[in-house]
């Protein structure tokens, strides 16, 4: 399984507003940081904070964004459900577009729901303050 880079996105951006509790940060800070393409950036925050993770203010001089709420209320498992769109990891998953002549008789595609239900179940318990360490970033390590 392969996350998509606008989830990988998501999640750094969350680690680094963490990491900057008590202060604004900015959607340029954060593309500088990690050297993603400031329009990414500008999407990816802005999807994050229609879902309710980030506040965002606009403004050049009162503007930034914040935690719109506690690290320990974001589970990474919601966050990467809400990013990944499409979770069929082999073709059988997709109902509507499935071609595979061995559907009826395979047992292949239980073994692949498992795995990533496990997958999941691993993410869900874990939240933002469990990967995010205490200190401010001070290197590309996040």
């Amino acid at each position: 399984m392969h996350l998509k880079q606008h989830t990988d996105y998501a999640l750094r951006i969350l680690m680094y507003v963490a990491r900057k509790r008590e202060t604004q940060v900015s959607s340029r800070e954060i593309s500088d940081f990690y050297s993603i393409s400031y329009s990414h950036t500008v999407k990816t925050v802005n999807k994050l904070g229609k879902l309710g993770y980030l506040e965002l203010k606009r403004g050049r001089y009162g503007g930034g964004i914040t935690l719109a709420m506690e690290p320990t209320r974001i589970e990474i498992g919601t966050v990467v459900r809400q990013f990944e769109t499409n979770l069929d990891i082999v073709e059988c998953f997709d109902e509507t577009n499935n071609q595979c002549t061995l559907t009826g008789g395979c047992r292949l595609k239980s073994f692949f729901h498992e795995a990533l239900n496990a997958f999941f179940d691993s993410l869900d318990g874990k939240t933002l303050a469990d990967i995010v360490p205490s200190q401010k970033p001070a290197a590309k390590t996040i």
